[in-house]
């Protein structure tokens, strides 16, 4: 005795060995045995075999008209045998009756399950939907074919162009567009990006690249909502001094000048002022919750995404020309030990004298020029504004805190690679689109000016990071335990030395423009200056506030998703600097070598690191001649062809431990490795 039963939710067939009162024993044709329950065996027959059953049945089914069955079958509920009866004769065959039963199984459109081989068909209404919905399918599928085949013959459909970024980066899986490109990618055994680039879809590796970033990072766009600036809620007195900032031209978030008073009378007064919009800004403003969401300004060559409106930035940004307002540290500093003597922390109104620029000063402000008593003759309109006293004090100054600081790291800071800057042949105010002629040049790491600014703001930063720790107002501070490989930096909310550095303890306070986190801090710091021991009262940031951990977690993601696309962007018009150049051979350095895989080389005088090809085990230090090869600006990909050793370093200069963490944190105050300064500078995350 063979029966037909259904298990798991298909139907199986097989020969009946033993029955017990609410199951069975069954072997299938494949030798497999199945205990079945009685309620769930359909059919019970004793010829033909379960393989020739099935097999007409399976034929049978499909000649079916369920259009037809659909008339036929009765309103009420019934069992496919009672529609076999109705639909062939009432002598239907075994293999009738199994073909009903696959046919119904299989047309849940027009017929719903009721049962174990029972049934109930469809209403009119519920038929027609789902009729359409069947055709609307069909003619889907039959669209993604369509556009499958197109994009394999090498061209692209308009809809799938039109969802091209979506496809790429967030796509809906569902979508027609979306499965076509998939079917195109499997039928062709292409990747779907290199499909998509063959169909000419990609037509702007630099758009890509912008497109990739924003459905990351800004799904809805990077335009503000019209919001008018606040006004300050208070009156500030005017401060005595005249300050001036040092940036690059192109720098719109000025957020930090420097003062100098009291030269010549053994103690100096060194003025550091930050720009101060947490002054009028305050947290859950409506301006506030687009800096939080934005939490940094995004830098990249030849263009930014700022944290704050335009309109907001010019009304607190520290212009030359007018009085503006500022937090300011004033430190008093004997004059020829350089010892700081004490601090004092105000709100005021500061003259900004001039916006001094690194690209005009950096060949003028020099060691030799700040040694000499009085400016080189001769100068003329190159002089700095700024007083060449002040500037040559600030500058000993620096060095001198340099010096401190190297001393708590316990070894030196040593840069003996340059930064870089790009400069994109951009329209002031418009975004690059990729085919700009890119510059890029060498700017000296620790430059005097460069140093002045880094010091200032390391002390600023954490000057300001104890006083707040020792009033218990909680802040968001940076901490490294050691200098130890491995050792990264952390961020939190207690006080804890950073060993980068060489300071007890860091909270990034200098950049409010720029930088939510400094924001914060800002608030923090105002509480203290108004309120003095009872600040932890008033903050707007309570001790083990959820909200303080929560801005934490959520810069610590953005900032590493910003610093990426910067890389990921220099990278880009580095090679586009190569092919505008037509530059085929490069010499390199070996900085990382690993047993059976291609040494890696970082490429002289460009910020460019690639795999050397062809050149077996190569020493770290090794300095070889390579030629460009397979440059690609999609996937930033790009291979050195290796032609000869140039000169073989046996025992190689190992960097700095110090610049290990610098690459792998930018910790360095003279900035990371490679910046992109070109419309807008990419200041140092530490330096501020």
């Amino acid at each position: 005795m063979y029966a037909l039963f259904e298990d798991a939710g298909k139907f199986q067939t097989g020969r009946i060995l033993s029955e017990a009162e609410n199951s069975a024993q069954i072997e299938l044709e494949s030798g497999k045995r199945l205990k079945a329950k009685t309620a769930n065996i359909l059919l019970k027959f004793e010829k033909p075999s379960p393989s020739v059953l099935m097999a007409e049945a399976t034929a049978l089914s499909a000649a079916i008209e369920l259009d037809l069955a659909w008339e036929f079958a009765p309103e009420e509920e019934f069992s496919f045998q009672e529609l076999a009866q109705e639909y062939f004769s009432t002598n239907a065959t075994l293999a009738q009756q199994t073909a009903t039963l696959i046919a119904l199984f299989h047309a849940p459109h027009y017929f719903r399950r009721s049962g174990k081989g029972k049934f109930k068909k469809a209403s009119a209404d519920v038929l027609q939907q789902a009729l359409a919905a069947i055709e609307k399918k069909k003619h889907i599928q039959q669209q993604i074919e369509a556009w499958a085949k197109t994009l394999g013959e090498g061209s692209c459909p308009e809809p799938i162009a039109a969802q091209l970024y979506k496809i790429l980066f967030k796509p809906d899986k569902n979508a027609p567009e979306y499965k076509a490109v998939v079917q195109a990618a499997r039928e062709t055994q292409t990747a779907p990006l290199a499909l998509l680039q063959k169909a000419g879809a990609i037509t702007s590796a630099y758009e890509f690249h912008w497109q990739r970033f924003l459905f990351d990072n800004f799904p809805k766009g990077i335009s503000f909502p019209t919001l008018a600036a606040p006004l300050m809620s208070e009156a500030l007195p005017k401060a005595t001094v005249q300050a001036y900032s040092i940036d690059d031209s192109q720098t719109t978030e000025i957020d930090d000048a420097l003062s100098v008073q009291g030269l010549g009378t053994g103690e100096v007064v060194v003025g550091i002022h930050i720009a101060a919009p947490a002054l009028a800004l305050s947290p859950g403003h409506a301006i506030d919750q687009i800096a939080r969401q934005r939490l940094s300004t995004v830098y990249m060559p030849g263009h930014k995404i700022t944290m704050l409106p335009d309109h907001v930035v010019q009304s607190y940004t520290l212009q030359e020309g007018r009085d503006c307002p500022a937090v300011s540290l004033y430190l008093r500093v004997h004059e020829s030990s350089l010892e700081v003597l004490g601090s004092e922390t105000r709100l005021e109104n500061v003259f900004i004298a001039a916006n001094l620029r690194h690209d005009q000063l950096d060949d003028v402000v020099t060691e030799a020029w700040l040694d000499t008593p009085e400016p080189f003759p001769g100068m003329g309109s190159a002089s700095p504004p700024m007083p060449h006293s002040q500037l040559a004090f600030l500058y000993r100054l620096a060095q001198q805190r340099k010096a401190q600081r190297e001393l708590v790291r316990g070894k030196p800071e040593t840069f003996n690679r340059p930064d870089y800057n790009f400069r994109i042949g951009t329209p002031k105010g418009q975004a690059p689109n990729g085919d700009e002629i890119v510059e890029i040049s060498q700017r000296h790491r620790g430059a005097p000016l460069d140093l002045i600014v880094a010091e200032a703001m390391i002390l600023a930063n954490s000057t300001w990071g104890q006083w707040l720790a020792d009033l218990s107002v909680p802040a968001i501070y940076r901490s490294q335990a050691s200098l130890l490989p491995g050792i990264k930096v952390r961020m939190g909310t207690k006080a804890l030395p950073h060993a980068g550095i060489g300071v007890p303890c860091y909270a990034w306070s200098t950049s409010p423009l720029r930088r939510y986190t400094d924001l914060v801090n800002q608030w923090q710091i105002i509480a203290c200056i108004k309120h003095g021991t009872t600040a932890a009262l008033v903050a707007p940031f309570k001790a083990k506030d959820v909200d303080l951990f929560s801005i934490i977690s959520a810069f610590e993601a953005a900032y590493s998703s910003y610093n990426a696309y910067q890389s990921s962007m220099e990278r880009f018009w580095t090679l586009q600097y190569l092919q505008q150049n037509a530059i085929g051979e490069v010499t390199a350095t070996v900085f990382k070598s690993f047993e059976g895989e291609p040494p890696i080389a970082r490429v002289d005088n460009l910020p460019l690191v690639l795999p050397v090809i062809g050149s077996g085990n190569l020493a770290r230090g090794t300095r070889v001649l390579l030629r460009i090869s397979a440059v690609d600006t999609i996937s930033l990909e790009v291979h050195g062809l290796f032609v000869e050793v140039l000169e073989e370093m046996v025992n190689a200069t190992n960097d700095n431990t110090a610049q290990a963490h610098q690459e792998d944190d930018d910790e360095s105050p003279a900035g990371p490795l490679t910046i992109a300064v070109d419309i807008e500078e990419a200041p140092s995350p530490e330096a501020g």
